[in-house]
């Protein structure tokens, strides 16, 4: 029988966050949800963004959508990348224990596949996001949307949005830094 041994990456686990440089580099924030948002800064210095569902099929596992969200991420990253640093929104406190899991389990995949492939990750509080984009921690869904449509973006859902809102928050503020 031969030997099982776990592949390892040399880099050290969960690398320090890049300064968020937007120059020739790819960005990625994220809505974290059953409707992800996210909004994606290229190295050709353009921001897209969007809406994805990973709400499972009637006949799929508990495991799917997670699968789906790994899937995702690697297209992402093999179209638009490499990936450099990923920011998500951190949320604290949900309304319903669905959606607890659903955030906990999407986070979870998140981050083992940023440490997988020595992707730098952060979580960004709501309020500041929030703080950031409309001046106000508690901004409702529909301040979210107007702030992005403020800066010239078009979002379809609040989700959206909120990923734009964080991408601009790392540009502008280095990551967190300023």
């Amino acid at each position: 029988m031969a030997d099982l041994t776990l592949a390892t990456s040399r880099r050290e686990a969960t690398p320090d966050l890049p300064v968020a440089h937007p120059a020739d580099r790819t960005l990625l924030a994220l809505d974290l949800g059953t409707t992800t948002g996210w909004a994606l800064h290229g190295a050709d210095g353009l921001i897209n963004s969007g809406t994805v569902s990973f709400r499972p099929g009637r006949f799929d596992g508990g495991g799917m959508r997670y699968l789906r969200f790994t899937n995702w991420l690697t297209e992402i990253d093999r179209l638009s990348g490499p990936i450099a640093a990923i920011w998500f929104e951190e949320v604290r406190r949900h309304a319903g224990t669905d959606a607890a899991h659903v955030y906990g389990g999407l986070m979870a995949t998140l981050t083992a596949w940023a440490e997988l492939r020595g992707v730098p990750y952060q979580g960004v509080p709501v309020g500041t996001i929030k703080r950031h984009a409309t001046g106000k921690g508690n901004a409702n869904k529909a301040a979210m949307i107007a702030a992005a449509q403020a800066r010239g973006f078009s979002p379809a859902d609040d989700n959206e949005a909120d990923a734009i809102a964080l991408l601009l928050w790392a540009i502008e503020t280095e990551g967190g830094v300023q």
